[in-house]
C-alpha cells in the first residue's frame, strides 16, 4: 500500500490529507484564527484537540454525571464522571463503579482538563480530567503507573519486545525525573523498531513538557490555557507520517520549514520524504481531492457497478442504505446481493474516514440468504477498518440484513465543517459562508501565482464578501501579503452562495 501526506496552506485555513493507493483516506482541516481568538484556544488552528486548561467547574449536574467547566471558550466544555474519576475523593471505590460526579469536583473548583473532542454543534468540548502529553514514539500519562501500547501495533514479538523496553527505560532513568511525578506511558505505533535510547530521549522530552505544565499552571488563574498542542504542520507529522508514508508534499515554503524543523528534530530518518511541491497545478488536484471532498459533502455515492450508496446522518446516528441500481449478476439474485454488498463496504469504509463520520452508524446492506455471505460482508468490514485510526466497533449482521457499528467521534464531521442548514432554499444542507471564502482565497492564490503582478477581481456571493471584509478582515490582510498585485472583492447579487470567480483584471 502506498501511502502519501499532503499539506495545503491556505490564508484561512491548513488542510491535510492523507493519500492511500491514489485516494485521499483522511482529511484533516485547521482554520486560521485572529489574534484574539488564539489567546482563548492557545494555538493557531481551529482545532481544541490536545490543549490543557486550567479550568473552573462552572456546574456540578449529579443527574447526568457530568460537570460543565468554564475554559475560557464561548461554551463551557463537558466533564463526565469517566473522565474525572481520577479527581476522585474516594480512595476505597471499586474500580470497575463509576464514582459520583459530586465526589470528583465541586463548583468554582479550579482543575486542570484536557480537550478531548472538539466542540460540535451547540456542544462544547468533551473535557478529560486524565490528562495527556503525546510525543514521536510515547503519550506520557501523568500521575499513573504501567504501560500500554497502540492497538495498532499487531505482532506479539514487537508488542513484548516495547513493553520491556519501556520498562527497562523506567527503571534506569525514572518514569518522571524532571519532575518527581510517577507517570504511565503508551507506546505509540511509530515505536516500532525504536532502541531504548530513542524511547528514553522521547520520555526525558515530555517529562520537560510536563514541567512547564506544571509551572504555568502555578502561575495561571483559571480559566486559561496552559498547554497547546503543536501547530497543524508539526503536529501531522507527528500524528500521521511514518516509516509507511511514501513522501510528504507541502505546497508553502514556511510549511515546509516547519516540517524540516520538526524532522530533524524527531525523526531525522524520514527528512528526505518531506518535499516541496511547486507544481504544476494545485496539490490537492493531484489526486483530484477537492473533487472527492465535494462527493463527501453528497448523501448520494455512486459504485463503479451501477449500484449506490445514501449515507444520511442525523442527530441520534448515520444510516447507509446499499442499492443494487442496475447491476444485475448473471448467476442469479444472491451473487448480485453479494456483488453489491462487498463492493459496497470498500466504498463505506472509504467514506466514513474522510467524512469523519463517528458515532452509531447502521447500514442496510442488500438482503442475502447464505449466512456464508453474511460472514464475508462482516469479515470484510473488520478488515477495512482494521487500518483506520478511529476505533470501531462492528456487530454481526441481524435478519433483517442491518449491520450497526459505532466510530469513535474524534473531530466533527466533515458535513458539519464546511456546511450548514438550508431550509429556505429547498436544500438540506449549504456551504457556510468561511467554506466559499476559504475557496475563493485558494483560487486567488492560484491565479495570483499563474499570473503575477497582474491586478485581481474577485467576485462571490455578498454574503461572502461580507464575511471576509467585515468579519474577518485579518484574512484579507494574510491574503494581500500573499499575493504581488492588486485585489478588488465583488459581491455579485445574483451569485448563488457556492459560486465564485476569479479573474485577472484586463487594461
Amino acid at each position: 500500500m502506498s501511502e502519501e501526506v499532503l499539506i495545503n496552506v491556505g490564508p484561512g485555513e491548513t488542510r491535510v490529507a492523507v493519500v492511500e493507493n491514489g485516494r485521499p483516506v483522511d482529511l484533516i482541516l485547521e482554520r486560521t484564527m485572529e489574534d484574539d481568538l488564539k489567546a482563548k484556544t492557545g494555538r493557531a488552528g481551529h482545532s481544541l484537540l490536545g490543549n490543557i486548561f486550567l479550568g473552573r467547574v462552572q456546574r456540578v449536574l449529579p443527574g447526568m454525571q457530568a460537570a460543565f467547566v468554564e475554559i475560557g471558550l464561548e461554551r463551557a466544555g463537558f466533564l463526565g464522571a469517566r473522565e474525572a474519576r481520577c479527581l476522585c475523593e474516594l480512595t476505597h471505590l471499586d474500580e470497575h463503579i463509576l464514582p459520583p460526579i459530586s465526589a470528583c469536583v465541586t463548583e468554582g473548583q479550579a482543575i486542570l482538563v484536557q480537550a478531548v473532542k472538539d466542540p460540535i454543534g451547540d456542544k462544547g468540548a468533551r473535557l478529560s480530567a486524565n490528562v495527556t502529553l503525546p510525543g514521536r514514539l510515547l503519550v506520557l500519562v501523568p500521575n499513573q503507573s504501567g504501560v500500554a501500547l497502540s492497538r495498532r501495533i499487531e505482532d506479539e514479538a514487537e508488542r513484548e519486545r516495547l513493553t520491556a523496553l519501556v520498562e527497562e527505560m523506567v527503571a534506569r532513568f525514572g518514569s518522571m525525573g524532571v519532575t518527581g511525578e510517577p507517570a504511565g506511558f503508551i507506546v505509540r505505533t511509530a515505536a516500532i523498531g525504536a532502541t531504548v535510547d530513542d524511547i528514553a530521549a522521547d520520555a526525558r522530552a515530555l517529562a520537560e513538557e510536563w514541567r512547564k505544565v506544571r509551572e504555568t499552571e502555578k502561575r495561571s488563574s483559571a480559566p486559561s490555557v496552559v498547554f497547546h498542542d503543536l501547530d497543524p504542520v508539526a503536529k501531522t507529522m507527528r500524528d500521521y507520517v511514518s516509516t509507511d508514508t511514501d513522501k510528504v508534499l507541502i505546497d508553502n515554503v514556511e510549511a515546509f520549514a516547519e516540517a524540516q524543523r520538526y524532522c530533524r528534530r524527531a525523526m531525522p530518518e524520514l527528512l528526505d520524504r518531506v518535499q516541496l511541491f511547486n507544481g504544476p497545478g494545485s496539490l490537492f488536484s493531484l489526486y483530484d481531492i477537492d473533487g472527492e471532498i465535494e462527493t463527501a459533502l453528497e448523501p448520494r455515492v455512486e459504485l463503479k457497478s451501477g449500484g449506490w450508496i445514501t449515507i444520511e446522518t442525523t442527530e441520534a446516528l448515520t444510516a447507509i442504505d446499499v442499492n443494487s441500481g442496475r447491476y444485475t449478476a448473471a448467476t442469479g439474485l444472491e451473487d448480485t446481493s453479494i456483488c453489491i454488498n462487498l463492493e459496497a463496504v470498500e466504498e463505506i469504509i472509504y467514506q466514513l474516514r474522510l467524512r469523519g463520520t463517528g458515532g452509531l452508524i447502521v447500514i442496510d446492506f442488500i438482503h442475502m440468504n447464505e449466512a456464508e455471505n453474511n460472514a464475508r460482508v462482516i469479515e470484510a468490514l473488520n478488515v477495512g477498518f482494521a487500518h483506520d485510526r478511529v476505533p470501531t466497533q462492528i456487530s454481526g449482521m441481524s435478519e433483517f440484513g442491518l449491520v450497526e457499528m459505532t466510530r469513535k467521534r474524534v473531530r466533527e464531521p466533515l458535513n458539519k465543517l464546511l456546511t450548514e442548514p438550508a431550509y429556505p432554499t429547498g436544500r438540506p444542507r449549504r456551504k457556510t459562508c468561511a467554506t466559499v471564502a476559504n475557496d475563493l482565497m485558494r483560487k486567488v492564490v492560484s491565479e495570483a501565482s499563474a499570473t503575477p503582478g497582474r491586478p485581481l477581481v474577485a467576485r462571490a456571493a455578498p454574503d461572502v464578501i461580507d464575511w471576509l471584509e467585515r468579519g474577518n478582515a485579518y484574512l484579507l490582510e494574510r491574503l494581500r501579503a500573499r499575493i504581488a498585485g492588486q485585489l478588488t472583492l465583488v459581491g455579485e447579487p445574483t451569485f448563488a452562495r457556492d459560486k465564485i470567480d476569479v479573474a485577472v483584471v484586463r487594461s
